[in-house]
């Protein structure tokens, strides 16, 4: 695929995410859509339908000749063996996080990515927001980092049973960013956990509002926090503190008009949630996994990111299971 003009991509998985992927593939001039799939018939038609493309079976477009990439945006348990055939026919991978539930089945996962040789990419979307200037060390040498991550509205609690918990299925994300923008590896993680808002997730087994301290070997500290609910819109901010100063990558309004008047200053509510949030951050991130496969470089984030976040996720469910500080994993 080295020094091909077009990447020619398949979807597998039509849900909100898959449609967010094929839109930005759209946009993208180095690469074309050819074919969706999805396990319901009519999520695959009228994802077809919408961006004018095939619709095949999983295994289609698996051994297809005129695809060389997969995009897998399906649910978390079938990402496992999606990867492995994908690995087996040569195609090039992104795929969504996590990359399992299971630390040692995504070991088992970049085994057979390594043994094919193909480029393989985790989505973690949020490292393509405009935070750059946090990770070209503009705040000097990092000693603190915050993360707040407050979704609008919890999501059924049928999606938590499946989830793997807070932990793997929301903050691995910030987890992610944490390592990103660290520029060490966090070795200890201590994590709470309550149910303030939906009984129907603590009845998942899960919590509703969490935080973490992570620190690094150095003595680095991130905060993190989530929580399921918000009254104001979807709330994601970071913060880092540094020798030299502060940087800071505060909330996206719906709009820039701000009232003034006796009683105070009054902006618009934040983006409703993650999709109108970080719509660029998923284009630019499709944009990289084209650029770099077409190139022969390699994605990053790679699946050893992937594996990373997950083993750090894993050690702060450890954690507030027990309630107690956890040693993460290499």
């Amino acid at each position: 695929m080295k020094g091909q003009r077009t990447l020619r991509i398949g979807i597998l998985g039509c849900g909100r995410i898959g449609q967010v992927h094929a839109h930005s593939i759209q946009r993208i001039s180095q690469a074309t859509l050819v074919a969706v799939a999805d396990a319901s018939a009519d999520a695959a038609k009228a994802c077809a339908r919408r961006f004018g493309v095939e619709v095949r079976d999983t295994a289609g477009i698996l051994a297809a000749k005129d695809i060389d990439a997969v995009v897998i945006a399906t649910s978390t348990p079938t990402h496992f063996d999606m990867i492995h055939a994908a690995a087996a026919e040569g195609k090039a991978i992104f795929c969504e996080k996590p990359i399992d539930l299971s630390s040692e089945r995504v070991r088992t996962c970049i085994d057979a990515i390594e043994r094919a040789g193909v480029p393989f990419m985790t989505a973690f979307n949020q490292r393509f927001d405009p935070r750059q200037r946090v990770k070209d060390g503009e705040s000097g040498d990092v000693e603190t980092v915050s993360i707040t991550s407050r979704d609008p509205a919890p999501p059924p609690a049928a999606y938590i049973k499946g989830s793997g918990g807070i932990f793997r299925d929301m903050m691995i994300h910030d987890l992610d960013m944490a390592r990103f923008v660290l520029g060490e590896e966090p070795v200890e993680v201590f994590a709470v956990g309550s149910n303030l808002i939906d009984e129907a997730i603590r009845e998942a087994g899960d919590v509703d509002t969490a935080a973490v301290i992570l620190t690094t070997a150095s003595g680095r500290i991130c905060q993190i926090t989530n929580s399921r609910r918000t009254t104001y819109g979807y709330d994601k901010r970071l913060e880092v503190h540094g020798s030299k100063g502060m940087l800071r990558v505060s909330n996206v309004l719906e709009n820039l008009v701000e009232s003034a008047k006796i009683t105070g200053f009054q902006s618009a509510l934040s983006q409703p949630f993650f999709l109108e949030r970080f719509e660029a951050a998923y284009l630019a991130e499709m944009k990289h996994f084209v650029e770099a496969v077409s190139t022969g470089s390699t994605p990053i984030p790679n699946a050893q990111d992937g594996l990373r976040a997950q083993l750090i996720a894993d050690a702060a469910t450890l954690s507030w299971q027990e309630g107690r500080a956890v040693a993460i994993p290499k």
